[in-house]
């Protein structure tokens, strides 16, 4: 009696060129069993230039951006309203839902901790 053990398959990706070292080792660990395929369809695209980024900009509002920078950050509603001086958790909780409009103020308070342009938030 005979068993056929089929080994899984193990795929590596590697982007950027591949030193002769690395290639050589991986040689050496799978023999001929190695394939190596190159990929030349990597076009670079300007993201900020297609339709999708368009669409998907004007459908976030100000509180979505206020959420993603606050999660982004590890920080919890009551904790960036600690950071804003206090204000209650309900209230970051309304920014960001769109109940409660960002005001200048805070915007430039958001600005100031998330290091960037405080129009990101109005």
């Amino acid at each position: 009696m005979q068993a056929v053990v089929k080994t899984p398959r193990i795929e590596v990706e590697i982007r950027g060129e591949i030193s002769p070292k690395l290639i050589a080792v991986l040689e050496e660990e799978f023999g001929p069993d190695l394939l190596l395929a190159e990929d030349d369809d990597e076009e670079i695209l300007d993201v900020f230039a297609t339709e999708w980024y368009r669409e998907m900009k004007s459908k976030t509002t100000p509180g979505d951006t206020l959420k993603i920078y606050r999660e982004n950050h590890g920080l919890t509603q009551a904790q960036l309203g600690d950071m804003l001086g206090g204000i209650p958790r309900q209230h970051v909780s309304n920014m960001e839902r769109g109940i409660r409009p960002v005001s200048m103020k805070t915007a430039r308070k958001l600005a100031t901790i998330f290091k960037v342009s405080p129009g990101k938030f109005v």
